[in-house]
C-alpha cells in the first residue's frame, strides 16, 4: 500500500493506492490563504502540518488496515513558496506563496546580480519564484532575514515536519531559481545573488529516491506496521505528469484547469529563452520538461459564469457542439495578468469587437477561444525554443467540454486525446513515486498512461480562419498594456 500527499494552495489531499494502482481512499482538508496587502499571498506552514494530520487521521478512521499497511509515502506540492527557518527549525514568518507578486522589483535585482540566470536556471526571474521573494525579505524585513538558517520549499518543509529530514527533489527545486537545472545541483552564483549560502539549502535527490522515514510518533499514531519510506516526491505539475505517465521524451499534455499548462517532457535541458517558458527538471531521473502557463484558463469561464449569472453548462448549451467559425468577438484572458509569454502580472483582460448585435453566445465562445489563443502563445514560445508539439493529452475540468477541446485542437493545430482517467492529480503521482522508492521498480513499469478514449483532430476548414483570428488576438496585449 502506498500513500500520496499533495500540498495544494486550497487544501491537503491524501490518497491511498494499492498494489494494482487503484485509489482505495482519499481525503482532503481545506486550507485558507492570507492576503494582508494587495498582491500578497501567504500561508502559515503549521496549518499545512495540522491539515496533514487531520487528513491521515481521517484515513486511519475510515481505512485503518490499509493505512497500517503503507510502505511508502510520496509528497507533491505547490511550488515556489519561501519557508524561512531559524534555529531548531522554527518558522520565522508566514510562507510567501507562488502567487505572491510583491517581489517584482527584486526580479530585476536578482537578474542584475546573476546575469546567467536564464541560461543556468532555464527561467526568467518572476515574482512567483522563490529567489526574488527571499530578496524581498532581506530588503524589507532585515530583522527576519538575519535569523535565517535554512530556506525550503513548501513540501520540503512538510517532509521536515514528518521525518526530520531537510531534503527536496529536483523538480521542486527547479522552481526556486537557485538550481543549475542542467547539472541538477544548487548554483552557488544564484544563491549568492540572494544573499544565501549552500548551507541554507536542503539536500537534493531525485523524485524516485528514498528520502527519509516517517517519525516514530506518527508511525504509532496511524497504526503503521513500520515507519514508511518517503520518496523524493515532486512539484505539483511534475507529480501530475508522473500520474499521467508523461515520463518519456516528447510526451505532452495540456491541463485546462483553473490555470492552464502546456507540458512537454524532454531528455535534456532546454532553457526557455525570453518567452516565459519554464524549463525544469522532471521528477524522474535523466528527464527534464518545458512548460508554458496561462494564469486564467477555466477560471475565465468561471468568471464569465459569475458575470452572466448562468452556470457554465447553461452557457455552453447555447453554443454548437463543434465550432463553425471563430467568434466575431475577441477576449483577452488576462484576468490575473499573464505568465507565458508576457510575464506580466499587471496587465488585465477584456472583450474587443462588441456591437449592438453581439450575443451572449458569441461572448461565451470568445472566452473559450481567448483561452485557446493563450495556449497557442505557449506553443509558439515552445517552438521558438526548439520544442514542437504535434499531439497531446488534454486534462482538467475544461477538457470535459467537447466544444472547448475541439476549439483548442483547431487553434493549436494539434491532435488532442481525451483520457479515461486523467484526473488523479498530484497525490496519485506522488504515490507512484513512493512505490518506486520502496520497490526499486523501473519507472516505465509503474508510470503507465491512462487509456485514451477519444482523439480530436484540428478541423482543416477552420485552420485559416483561426490563424487570422489569432493574428488579431496577438494585437490585444500591446493595446491593453498601453492603457494606464
Amino acid at each position: 500500500m502506498y500513500l500520496g500527499i499533495d500540498l495544494g494552495t486550497s487544501g491537503i489531499k491524501a490518497v491511498l493506492v494499492d498494489q494494482n494502482q487503484q485509489v482505495i481512499a482519499a481525503h482532503t482538508e481545506k486550507l485558507s490563504v492570507s492576503r494582508p496587502h494587495p498582491g500578497w499571498s501567504e500561508q502559515n506552514p503549521n496549518d499545512w502540518y495540522e491539515a496533514t494530520l487531520r487528513a491521515l487521521d481521517a484515513l486511519r478512521d475510515s481505512h485503518p488496515e490499509a493505512l497500517a499497511a503503507v510502505r511508502g509515502i510520496g509528497l507533491s506540492g505547490q511550488q515556489h513558496g519561501a519557508v524561512l527557518l531559524g534555529e531548531n527549525g522554527a518558522v520565522l514568518r508566514p510562507c510567501l506563496l507562488w502567487n505572491d507578486t510583491r517581489a517584482e522589483t527584486e526580479c530585476s535585482l536578482f537578474e542584475h546580480r546573476f546575469p546567467l540566470c536564464r541560461q543556468i536556471t532555464g527561467n526568467i526571474a518572476m515574482p512567483g519564484f522563490t529567489a526574488p521573494k527571499v530578496l524581498w525579505v532581506a530588503r524589507h524585513e532585515p530583522e527576519v532575514f538575519a535569523k535565517v538558517t535554512h530556506v525550503v520549499l513548501p513540501k520540503a518543509w512538510l517532509r521536515f515536519r514528518l521525518t526530520g529530514a531537510l531534503i527536496d527533489d529536483m523538480s521542486d527545486a527547479s522552481g526556486s531559481l537557485w538550481l543549475d537545472t542542467g547539472r541538477r545541483l544548487w548554483s552557488d552564483a544564484a544563491l549568492e545573488a540572494s544573499n544565501l549560502r549552500l548551507a541554507a539549502m536542503p539536500a537534493l535527490c531525485e523524485g524516485t529516491d528514498a528520502a527519509g522515514r516517517l517519525n516514530a510518533e506518527l508511525t504509532t499514531r496511524w497504526g503503521m506496521k513500520e515507519a514508511p519510506v518517503f520518496a523524493g516526491g515532486a512539484g505539483d505539475n511534475a507529480a501530475g505528469a508522473v500520474g499521467l505517465g508523461a515520463i518519456h521524451t516528447g510526451d505532452a499534455f495540456l491541463s485546462l484547469g483553473t490555470s492552464g499548462v502546456v507540458w512537454v517532457t524532454t531528455d535534456s535541458f532546454h532553457p526557455g529563452g525570453n518567452h516565459a517558458i519554464h524549463s525544469f527538471c522532471h521528477a524522474v531521473p535523466n528527464q527534464w520538461h518545458q512548460m508554458g502557463v496561462t494564469l486564467s484558463a477555466a477560471a475565465s469561464l468561471a468568471w464569465w459564469s459569475r458575470v452572466t449569472g448562468m452556470d457554465e453548462k447553461a452557457l455552453l448549451a447555447e453554443l454548437p457542439e463543434a465550432p463553425e467559425a471563430p467568434s466575431p468577438v475577441l477576449f483577452a484572458p488576462y484576468l490575473s495578468g499573464e505568465r507565458t509569454p508576457h510575464n506580466d502580472g499587471s496587465v488585465r483582460g477584456g472583450f474587443v469587437g462588441l456591437t449592438q448585435d453581439t450575443t451572449r453566445a458569441e461572448m461565451t465562445q470568445a472566452v473559450l477561444e481567448g483561452v485557446a489563443f493563450s495556449f497557442r502563445d505557449a506553443l509558439e514560445g515552445l517552438a521558438e525554443s526548439g520544442t514542437v508539439i504535434t499531439e497531446a493529452d488534454v486534462i482538467g475540468g475544461g477538457s470535459r467540454s467537447p466544444l472547448w477541446t475541439a476549439i483548442l485542437a483547431s487553434v493549436l493545430g494539434v491532435t488532442l486525446h481525451r483520457l479515461a482517467n486523467g484526473e488523479q492529480g498530484g497525490a496519485f503521482g506522488a504515490a507512484r513515486l513512493a512505490r518506486i522508492a520502496v520497490t526499486g521498480e523501473d519507472v516505465s513499469t509503474v508510470c503507465l498512461p491512462p487509456e485514451r478514449v477519444a482523439s480530436i483532430a484540428p478541423a482543416d476548414r477552420l485552420s485559416g480562419p483561426y490563424r487570422q483570428a489569432y493574428a488579431r488576438y496577438r494585437a490585444l496585449y500591446p493595446a491593453l498594456k498601453s492603457i494606464p
